[in-house]
């Protein structure tokens, strides 16, 4: 992990001296680091027509042999965010790192539908149409409640998941719900100085990234204030549905959940809630981590998803038996 940082912070200097020399924008700057990451990661950039959507992916630059891996972010997240992560992975898996509708590069629709329950649906539709067939699913945040929620819904597309401080479940409240119970919603950037609080309140282990890659970052995060507005109010009562936990029940995939215990978001207590409702799991809680291990811990994090999908593939005609927590 330190040397990748010295890279990464060696290629980022490198970057800004070219800009410095030549002129470029802080635009050109940010494409070119996240140009670096995505070709570091093995990945390329894609786009398919599903239902009239234009749905922005990322996928495997070397095809690998084996099932595909789909990788759903979260709440006001993209594709991106995965990056770090998936450069541990793609030389096993065939990666999707997908823009869920509404974010990133994929369309907005400022009366559209992005509930949990759409969304749902929405991925069904852009795996049916890339042809993926059965998958195994990661999910992050509103991405883990999707991912959870799919499970429950497409059992027989799915041959395991995993879960990273997965909304849906709100039994015990965290700063976050708090502030939101104020009026104060630190997830959405309103104004200059707003994404640096998002990510220091989000984050335990911030990566480094220099000022001008995060300035084009908040300028983004700014430029989609009203449609976040509308997904987060869809979304934000989801942790409060009992058919959700009832849902949980219902799950047959071997699902691996990881909590980062410095979450501020979403209490890593309830990791106990999906654990005891999800009969093939397991709990594994992360010291030092916030809400987003794959941007904090990417090795690791990759380490337990590809430890998982190997331990979780057992005979068919195996007996389901539950898998001790921790």
């Amino acid at each position: 992990m330190h040397r990748l940082t010295l890279r990464f912070k060696g290629i980022v200097t490198l970057l800004v001296l070219l800009v410095w020399l030549s002129g470029c924008s802080r635009q050109d700057l940010y494409d070119a680091a996240i140009a670096y990451e995505r070709n570091a990661a093995g990945l390329v950039e894609a786009s398919i027509v599903v239902d009239g959507r234009t749905i922005a992916y990322l996928h495997n630059k070397t095809p690998q042999e084996g099932r595909a891996l789909v990788l759903l972010h979260g709440f006001a997240a993209n594709k991106a965010h995965w990056l770090r992560m998936a450069r541990y992975l793609t030389g096993t898996y065939n990666v999707y790192a997908i823009d869920l509708p509404g974010h990133g590069d994929s369309s907005q629709a400022p009366d559209g539908d992005y509930s949990i329950e759409a969304q749902t649906g929405y991925v069904n539709a852009i795996l049916d149409a890339l042809g993926l067939g059965q998958v195994h699913m990661v999910g992050n945040s509103m991405g883990g409640a999707i991912t959870a929620l799919y499970a429950a819904r497409y059992p027989t597309h799915l041959d395991s998941a995993t879960l990273l401080d997965p909304a849906g479940v709100l039994e015990y409240d965290s700063e976050f719900v708090s502030l939101v119970r104020e009026g104060n919603n630190p997830l959405i950037v309103r104004e200059p100085g707003d994404f640096e609080r998002l990510v220091d309140f989000t984050l335990e282990q911030e990566p480094f990234v220099p000022w001008p890659i995060y300035s084009v970052m908040e300028d983004r995060a700014l430029a989609r204030e009203a449609i976040n507005e509308r997904i987060f109010l869809q979304i934000r009562d989801f942790g409060y549905q009992p058919a959700f936990r009832d849902a949980l029940n219902s799950i047959t995939a071997p699902v691996l959940i990881v909590w980062g215990k410095k979450d501020r978001v979403i209490n890593y207590r309830n990791a106990e809630v999906f654990a005891e409702r999800i009969t093939r799991s397991r709990k594994v809680i992360l010291d030092n981590v916030g809400h987003a291990p794959m941007i904090e811990v990417p090795e690791e994090t990759a380490k337990l998803v590809a430890d998982w999908i190997e331990r979780s593939s057992p005979p068919p005609t195996e007996a389901l038996s539950r898998i001790a927590p921790d």
